[in-house]
C-alpha cells in the first residue's frame, strides 16, 4: 500500500502527542497502525483502516506501522518498500517526507523496533494498546508479552491492562475525548458529505424500488466525494431491526424507510439517521409517532450542554418519548413513574446515542473504560443497560442524539419484559395495534458540546416531517 503525508500539518500531530504525555506523564509509549484483514485468501483484503489511536497522533494510514517514543522524541518503525512495490502499488512518499510531514524525529525499518524498546527501558516499562488488528496483536505479545485475550475489547467492560497500559488508556481517553479544531473540521466535512448523501436517498426512494438502489445513491455521494462509509449503512423498511445489515427488499407504499448511514473522511466519522415515507407521505399514525420521536430528538439536543450528565440527556429522550405514548393512549401511568419501571424501554430499548470521532462509536474497543466515567457502571435494567455513554459533558465533545421508537416482536411477545406492564393495565396493547404500519423510526444528529447552546452538526440534513416529505421523490 502506498503511504502518503497527512492532511494536516505536522504541528497538529506534534501538538497532539504532547497533550498525551502531559496527561501521561514520561512513559514510552508504543502504539500499532494494524495491518489489513484478509477476506478470504492472503492477497484479497479488505480495505484498510488505521488503528484509531495511532491515527490520531500521526495522521497516517501506515499498514503495519508503530509509533515510538516519549516527551517531544518519537520515532516511527515500519516495513521497508519492497523493490517491485512501486510497480504494484504506485509511488508512496519518501520516509524523509513523511517524516516531516508527521513530525517524527525519523522513521527506520520495523527490525529495529525491538532493540528500540530495550532503548526505552523495556517492553515492562512501556505503555501500549491492544491493537485489533490480529497479526498487530500477534506482534504485540512476542515482544511485550501482554496477557490478552482475543475478545479484550469487550462493549461491557474495561480491558483488562497492566499498569502502564491502563495509565496510556486513561490519558488517550482525556485527550480524545474533547475534539481539537482539525478534527472537528474533518468531522464537519464528513457531515456535509452525509448530507449530500441523505438528500441523493430521499430523492430516489418511490414504490417499487429497492433497499439497496437507495443505498447505494448514498454511497455513490460518499465515494464521489472523497468519502468511505463509517459503518455498514442501515437502509431498511424494517426498521425494527437496530443493526439490520441487508437491504435487498422492495419498498412498499406505506412504508417508512429508516437510513443510518454516515460518511467518514480522513478517517473521521459522522453517524446520522433519518427515517422517511417511501410513498412521500406519512400516515396518520406514522406522523403521529414521529413527531413524538423528533420531540425526543430536540428535547435530549437542548440538553447537551458543559458539566451535564449524558445519563441524564438520554433519560429526558426517554421522558419526551413516554409521554407522547401516554398522549397516544399506548402507555398509561406517571412519566416519571413509567421511566423509572422502564416502560419506555419496550419501544426504545436502547440508549441515546455514544461519542463520536475517529471511531463512530468513538474509543470502544477500550470498552467501558472510555464510556463511562470513573465510578460509573452499566445499569442492570433493561434498556438502561444499553447505554454506551455515561460521562458529563465538556466543552468540543461531539455525540450523537438518537432517540426511536420500535415495535419489535422480541420484545413484545417476550413475557419477562412484558409481563408486569401487561398485567397492570399499563401496555395498552390494543391501542398500539392502531400503529401496527410503524415498524421502526429512529431520528438521530451530531451534536457538538460548546460553552452554550449546542450545535447540532448535522442541523442541514431534514427532520421535520414536512421537509422530511418535500425530499422524498414519490
Amino acid at each position: 500500500m502506498s503511504v502518503y503525508p497527512p492532511i494536516e500539518g505536522s504541528e497538529v500531530f506534534i501538538a497532539r502527542r504532547r497533550r498525551l504525555m502531559a496527561a501521561l506523564g514520561e512513559l514510552p509509549v508504543a502504539l500499532f497502525a494494524g495491518d489489513p484483514s484478509p477476506r478470504n485468501y492472503a492477497a484479497n483484503v479488505h480495505p484498510y483502516r488505521a488503528h484509531s489511536h495511532f491515527l490520531y497522533l500521526t495522521g497516517t494510514a501506515w499498514p503495519g506501522a508503530v509509533l515510538l517514543g516519549e516527551g517531544d522524541e518519537w520515532e516511527i518503525f515500519a516495513t521497508p518498500p519492497a523493490p517491485d512495490d512501486a510497480l504494484w502499488l504506485g509511488a508512496s512518499a519518501t520516509w524523509d517526507t513523511l517524516a516531516a510531514a508527521i513530525g517524527v524525529q525519523a522513521i527506520r525499518p520495523l527490525a529495529e523496533l525491538a532493540d528500540a524498546i530495550v532503548a526505552h527501558g523495556g517492553a515492562a516499562a512501556l505503555a501500549t494498546l491492544p491493537a485489533i488488528h490480529p497479526r498487530s496483536r500477534a506482534q504485540q505479545a512476542a515482544l511485550f508479552a501482554r496477557p490478552w485475550g482475543l475478545h479484550d475489547e469487550s462493549l461491557h467492560g474495561a480491558v483488562p491492562l497492566s499498569e502502564p497500559d491502563s495509565a496510556l488508556a486513561e490519558a488517550m481517553i482525556s485527550v480524545r475525548l474533547s475534539h481539537d479544531a482539525a478534527a472537528l473540521a474533518h468531522i464537519r466535512g464528513a457531515i456535509q458529505i452525509t448530507h449530500r448523501g441523505h438528500l441523493a436517498g430521499m430523492a430516489l426512494t418511490s414504490p417499487g424500488r429497492r433497499e439497496c438502489e437507495v443505498r447505494a445513491a448514498i454511497e455513490r455521494e460518499f465515494t464521489a466525494h472523497g468519502a468511505v462509509p463509517a459503518y455498514g449503512s442501515i437502509v431498511s423498511v424494517a426498521g425494527e431491526i437496530l443493526h439490520n445489515e441487508h437491504s435487498h427488499q422492495h419498498m412498499r407504499a406505506g412504508d417508512l424507510l429508516l437510513v443510518d448511514a454516515g460518511a467518514e473522511l480522513h478517517g473521521w466519522a459522522s453517524d446520522v439517521t433519518r427515517t422517511w415515507p417511501v410513498s412521500g407521505k406519512f400516515s396518520p399514525t406514522q406522523r403521529a409517532m414521529y413527531d413524538i420521536v423528533l420531540q425526543a430528538n430536540i428535547d435530549a439536543i437542548d440538553q447537551v450542554r458543559p458539566g451535564v450528565r449524558y445519563r441524564d440527556v438520554h433519560l429526558q429522550a426517554c421522558r419526551t418519548l413516554t409521554r407522547g405514548l401516554v398522549d397516544e393512549g399506548i402507555l398509561r401511568g406517571d412519566i416519571d413513574n413509567l421511566v423509572e419501571r422502564g416502560a419506555h424501554a419496550l419501544f426504545f430499548p436502547h440508549g441515546v446515542g455514544h461519542l463520536l470521532g475517529l471511531d463512530v462509536h468513538d474509543m470502544e474497543d477500550l470498552g467501558d473504560r472510555a464510556g463511562y466515567g470513573p465510578g460509573r457502571v452499566r445499569s442492570q435494567q433493561f434498556g438502561l443497560g444499553y447505554l454506551r455513554l455515561d460521562r458529563d459533558l465538556a466543552v468540543d465533545m461531539v455525540v450523537t442524539i438518537e432517540p426511536g421508537f420500535y415495535l419489535v416482536p422480541a420484545i413484545l411477545q417476550d413475557p419477562s419484559l412484558c409481563g408486569p406492564f401487561d398485567r397492570d393495565g399499563t401496555l395498552q396493547r390494543e391501542r398500539l395495534a392502531a400503529f401496527a404500519d410503524v415498524r421502526g423510526i429512529r431520528i438521530e444528529d451530531d451534536v457538538r458540546c460548546t460553552s452554550g447552546a449546542p450545535e447540532v452538526l448535522s442541523a442541514e440534513i431534514p427532520k421535520a416531517a414536512q421537509a422530511v416529505m418535500d425530499c422524498v421523490s414519490a
